[in-house]
């Protein structure tokens, strides 16, 4: 996708195929690249206890050769990644949930997991303290608080 189709996307919000792929993206164990479609058919259809949905239609949906799946879809595959299935349908709800998913992204990055765990247990002012600290190396690395993720 060409740079001026990338914006004009963002702009107008983002494709099912897009939100799905950054999805299994993100929501994918740390270190690991996201699931394959038959990993992900193969996962839904075991929760479900039938088969609900092929391989095939995974990859429709991730490369935009299918744009209007069913509800019951839209579902499993949310339940799969553990977002609900207003993500798919609002541009504000998926605002929303990427950035928690932004967050947990960060968190599983060792370095922040340390830290995040090593504050456990320390009073509140201690944890705002470190929490000012990490704003003020922020400001000192030119990061604004939207480079989360």
């Amino acid at each position: 996708m060409s740079d001026e189709a990338e914006q004009n996307t963002e702009e107008l919000g983002r494709s099912l195929a897009a939100k799905l792929e950054h999805l299994l993206r993100v929501t994918a164990p740390a270190g690991q690249k996201a699931p394959s479609n038959e990993d992900v058919a193969t996962a839904i259809n075991i929760a479900a206890g039938e088969k609900t949905i092929s391989a095939t239609y995974v990859w429709q949906l991730r490369t935009g050769r299918k744009t209007n799946p069913t509800m019951r879809h839209l579902e499993t595959l949310a339940q799969y990644c553990g977002v609900s299935a207003a993500y798919f349908l609002s541009d504000e709800e998926a605002a929303k949930i990427d950035d928690q998913l932004a967050l947990l992204d960060a968190l599983k990055q060792s370095d922040a997991q340390n830290i995040a765990l090593r504050s456990t247990g320390l009073s509140e002012s201690s944890r705002r303290a470190v929490s000012n600290m990490i704003d003020q190396l922020r400001k000192l690395e030119g990061l604004s608080d939207s480079d989360f993720g």
